[in-house]
């Protein structure tokens, strides 16, 4: 009789415990990075490093850790920190700081902590669905993954993996974006060439136009164009049935038709009820009419969920998720509702406090799902992805806590993140017609180039998440890097895209730890 496999728990004591450390050290990090840098970094492969050189010191506890599993839950619960206590969790209560409004604090911590856990509850939920499949690239996923493999085999994939790590650093270290070329030779080529589009025409937009192509919010109009029709994209693979997709069957889903249903249906349902929750104890009703008031709560619910697909769609294809730019999005959309000024600041709050955890879980499931053998074990599969569920729970519920203890030591030295000075300046500017006028015209084009693409492609998500971005170098790297993959497949066929997919992998790693190092170094010289 063959034994069952069982994978490890995220309960283990020993796995508890470094979870814990772990959890508390991303946590400290993602603060100081996006207070003082304006940014957040994936600690995924921090944590996988470090369970890797725990388990090569020789001491019985620690033998553990040689298990891939386990290092898999301590890199899932790391990274699940940091993004939980920088984006997800503090980035929406400097809002409320900056609108000097100290009485939503604990409010807007309630509901962003809420809105967290609803967000990587439903990626749980959602992964390994036709919506978001686990064959699909989730580029950092496979580069922490390839990295733990790498370490436990060695071989030619561990050199491959190691020359793509030093040429990631080097190149990273240069000022060159080394990660967004990996990117591109793991993920969907379609959607990466958009997304390298729309980082040039945003980047050049004065030297190619004559303007600003940001001060018309023609990114903002082309996401939200973009985004409606991915979300009838979304629907209309709900209501079909299996026999009517046009996709190969082969591959079978972990998750079913009635899971995406019970997914969305649900989670809209516990979004309305947390939003409903803020509302009441943030004291929204005493300024607003009762119609506004049970409007906004609702409101809330649907930009908090469809922020979530946009950021987990981009996540997906790309590597990367506009969680900033979207909550922006609905920001100016409830100024030109006429909201006033705290419940914008909570609404904006909300919906970025969606996304970063459906994102980065989108991730570690990815992981998760390759080093156990990509779902051919569906039983291990789904205890493995059960397990990596609780350790995210873990990173959150530390990060919630951290966020809870250190807020007040950030916010009275006025570091927030340089994002919620934007959302401010946006609350306090107010209404303008021309802005709605603005992101109707150009919400068109995004919606036709959505639609055109399909929803396999995501060419108008990923267009837009281009723009939104003023990053050029980035757009550059990504079209060459595109140009080389699609050379060396034209050579070297299936041989040569199994090379580039663990040198990309080597690329996004050397470059996360570079970035991570001198971002450190710079904040001991502040």
């Amino acid at each position: 009789m063959e034994e069952v496999k069982k994978h490890p728990s995220a309960f283990e004591p020993g796995v508890l415990a470094l979870n814990i450390a772990m959890a508390i050290l991303g946590a400290i990090i993602g603060l100081e990075l996006i207070t003082r840098l304006g940014i957040s970094t994936n600690t995924s492969i921090i944590g996988a490093l470090i369970a890797i050189l725990l388990a090569r010191i020789p001491m019985r506890a620690l033998k553990a850790f040689l298990d891939l599993n386990r290092q898999n839950l301590v890199q899932t619960a790391i990274s699940g920190a940091t993004f939980g206590a920088a984006n997800a969790i503090f980035l929406p209560i400097g809002v409320s700081w900056l609108l000097g409004r100290p009485d939503l604090l604990i409010p807007m911590w309630i509901g962003a902590t809420l809105a967290a856990f609803i967000d990587m509850t439903m990626i749980y939920w959602l992964f390994d669905t036709r919506i978001f499949p686990a064959k699909n690239p989730w580029p950092p996923g496979i580069a922490t993954a390839e990295t733990l493999i790498a370490a436990a085999k060695k071989g030619k994939r561990a050199m491959l993996l190691l020359y793509g790590m030093i040429a990631g650093g080097i190149v990273r270290y240069l000022g060159i974006p080394a990660d967004i070329a990996g990117v591109a030779w793991i993920g969907n080529i379609w959607a990466l060439t958009m997304f390298g589009i729309g980082l040039i025409v945003r980047g050049y937009s004065s030297q190619l136009f004559g303007v600003d192509i940001n001060k018309y919010y023609a990114p903002h109009g082309i996401m939200i164009g973009a985004g409606l029709v991915a979300l009838v994209q979304i629907l209309l693979i709900i209501s079909k049935k299996r026999k009517a997709m046009k996709e190969s069957e082969e591959y079978e889903y972990t998750r079913t038709e009635e899971d995406i249903r019970f997914a969305l249906t649900r989670g809209f349902a516990l979004y309305i009820a947390v939003a409903l929750i803020l509302a009441l104890i943030g004291g929204l009703y005493t300024g607003m009419s009762a119609g506004m008031f049970v409007w906004w709560f609702i409101f809330a619910a649907i930009a908090a969920l469809v922020s979530e697909l946009i950021v987990g769609l981009s996540a997906m294809h790309a590597g990367w998720f506009p969680a900033f730019a979207t909550a922006l999005i609905f920001l100016i959309l409830g100024v030109l509702m006429g909201f006033p000024a705290p419940a914008l600041g909570l609404l904006v709050g909300f919906t970025a406090a969606t996304g970063p955890a459906f994102a980065d879980m989108g991730y570690d499931l990815k992981t998760g799902w390759i080093i156990r053998g990509e779902g051919k074990d569906p039983e291990f599969e789904m205890q493995g992805r059960k397990q990596q569920y609780f350790a995210e729970l873990t990173g959150l519920i530390v990060a919630a806590a951290m966020v809870a203890i250190l807020a007040k030591t950030y916010l009275v030295q006025n570091l927030v993140p340089p994002v919620d000075r934007v959302y401010v300046a946006t609350i306090q500017a107010g209404a303008k017609p021309e802005i709605a006028k603005y992101l109707i015209m150009w919400a068109i084009p995004g919606a036709i180039v959505q639609a055109i693409g399909g929803p396999d492609r995501q060419l108008g998500i990923l267009f837009a998440t281009g723009l939104l971005i003023k990053y050029p170098i980035a757009g550059i790297t990504v079209l060459i890097a595109i140009a080389i993959r699609l050379a060396v497949l034209h050579f070297y066929k299936e041989e040569g895209q199994q090379a580039l997919y663990v040198l990309g992998a080597g690329l996004i790693a050397g470059s996360t730890l570079v970035s991570f190092f001198t971002s450190t170094l710079r904040l001991g010289k502040k």
